[in-house]
């Protein structure tokens, strides 16, 4: 299944992955967590213990107003959603969400708040970047 893969400190690329849970555990390293916060019919996924693994700070998910409401740690990718299961990620959402992460991050507590700020891109090795 072609995804959207996003690593901390890199631009997001397209890969493919396998449709079975093992493939999708070894993309993000661990466990699978589900997640779908967006209106499209699209869901991340990520390592179900990153944060306490202490996995690396990746990006931030933000509500309508743009403030962070979490922040995902690890690898994590996106695709789309099929009737029963996963499924490619349709090209305009790739395109969509390719912008949407363009740019890593790091995150800084400043007073209780957290403060997501862009860093510098690093090209992308394996697949194909946006």
């Amino acid at each position: 299944m072609n995804v959207l893969m996003v690593e901390p400190g890199k631009a997001p690329y397209v890969t493919d992955i396998g449709n079975d849970l093992r493939s999708m555990q070894q993309a993000v390293g661990g466990y699978i967590q589900a997640v779908y916060p967006y209106e499209e019919a699209v869901v991340l996924v990520c390592n179900e213990e990153g944060k306490l693994d202490g996995l690396p700070l990746n990006r931030a998910l933000r509500d309508e107003d743009g403030d962070i409401y979490d922040i995902v740690a690890g690898n994590f990718f996106l695709a789309g959603i099929g009737e029963d299961d996963f499924i490619d990620l349709p090209d305009e959402l790739v395109e969509q969400f390719a912008e949407q992460f363009r740019q890593p991050e790091v995150f800084v507590n400043v007073g209780g708040r957290i403060i997501a700020y862009p860093v510098a891109e690093e090209p992308v090795q394996d697949g194909m970047s946006y």
